[in-house]
């Protein structure tokens, strides 16, 4: 099925260049006429276990896997004012397959519950001027059997004009809807878990800014400082995640109705010599909950040849967790806020492994457009237990 859906989008690309393909600039002239710049294509595969679940109350398996696809298609134009405007369109589809959140309703092997399919496209657009000046918008939609989320946003963005810094600001909102899905053994009507089901919703708002400076120092260093302001407001928890009290009582996750979240972050490259590019990364993270993050990481692209690159990485992240989290029947009734979910909790985490991109100057495998193919692996450890992997797979066509 992998192969099929890959050879789908691949077919779906060549046709979409076939048609949008004009002639390349010459001179000064800007083309006036919208043409296809490149097309992604993003397969992977994810699998993950642990002991766990949030869906049991902190114990049981976490094993998961989901498959993912996605095309990204992104077309260019100049006006007759000689601003650039680019249009990205993006489709994804996802597909896991969950054993613990199948412990929802045992009893019961539903769709709804053992597995799932999101459908998620997007749409934006910037424009570009003479001066640097940037201005962008775009929507989303996202869609499974028990979450519907719709996102917009606004970008604005300038060049120094040295063309050598860069500021910009993003604002985005997702307006999401989700189905109050319980455990079977909480559920008032006793109703069982059929497709047809009429479940009551609950809403969720998120609000963000983002800033961000780039600035070229040198031909061989680049940094970006990055800072973003998180607010979500609504339903934060999910309703089919249990604790379980110290009286061995069942309860349905509960924290609070909003939550501010502010992440800093800092990117560096540099250039060490014509064969070996260095990227770090440092985020620090704090919200109103009391999670407190660190995140570092250090990704290397290592060119094997002229046309052949390979890319090691390693991402640490320590995590202080909330203080409305504990185990599996450690929480009290004198608790107000309460949660099993480790995602949630304080940990460790380590995330390392390799890509290899290959870019040929005639095409891979001799074709002309096929301008790109990387594979890259993934293994990811939590001091908690829970442990995966992944293998993703992107194609470029220009």
């Amino acid at each position: 099925m992998k192969k099929l859906n890959l050879a789908i989008l691949a077919m779906f690309a060549g046709i979409l260049y076939a048609q949008a393909q004009t002639p390349a600039d010459t001179g000064t002239y800007k083309n006036r006429k919208l043409q296809l710049e490149e097309v992604n294509i993003v397969s992977s595969y994810y699998h993950q276990d642990g002991d766990h679940a949030a869906v049991t109350g902190g114990i049981g398996t976490q094993k998961l896997t989901d498959l993912s696809n996605s095309i990204q298609v992104t077309l260019s134009k100049y006006d007759t004012h000689d601003r650039k405007h680019t249009w990205n369109v993006e489709l994804g589809i996802d597909h896991y397959s969950s054993a613990s959140s199948d412990k929802i309703d045992p009893k019961t092997i539903s769709s709804a519950s053992a597995a799932d399919t999101r459908f998620y496209p997007s749409v934006s657009w910037e424009m570009e001027n003479k001066k640097g000046t940037t201005f962008g918008a775009g929507v989303s939609f996202s869609h499974e059997f028990d979450y519907q989320s719709i996102g917009a946003n606004l970008l604005f963005a300038q060049k120094t004009r040295n063309k050598m810094g860069e500021f910009s600001l993003k604002l985005q909102t997702y307006q999401d809807n989700l189905k109050l899905i319980y455990p079977i053994e909480l559920r008032t009507d006793g109703s069982g878990y059929g497709e047809h089901d009429d479940y009551a919703t609950a809403g969720r708002k998120t609000y963000s800014g983002s800033i961000s400076w780039s600035q070229i120092v040198n031909s061989r260093f680049q940094l970006m400082f990055l800072a973003d302001v998180i607010y979500q407001s609504g339903y934060l928890g999910l309703p089919f995640h249990r604790v379980y009290f110290s009286d061995n009582s069942v309860h349905v996750e509960k924290l609070p109705d909003s939550r501010l979240k502010i992440p800093l972050g800092i990117r560096a490259n540099y250039f060490l010599g014509d064969r070996v590019v260095l990227r770090g990364y440092y985020r620090y993270y704090h919200d109103n909950w009391n999670i407190n993050a660190h995140t570092a990481s250090l990704e290397t692209s290592v060119k094997l040849s002229p046309f052949y690159s390979l890319t090691p990485f390693y991402r640490y992240t320590h995590q202080q967790g909330t203080k409305y989290f504990a185990d599996y029947q450690a929480h009290t009734s004198a608790d107000t806020y309460y949660t099993s979910n480790y995602d949630l909790s304080s940990f460790d985490s380590h995330f390392f492994g390799a890509g290899i991109r290959m870019i040929p100057p005639h095409g891979v495998f001799g074709l002309q457009h096929f301008n790109m193919l990387e594979l890259r692996y993934g293994h990811y450890t939590q001091s908690s237990g829970l442990q995966s992997n992944i293998i993703s797979l992107n194609l470029k066509f220009k």
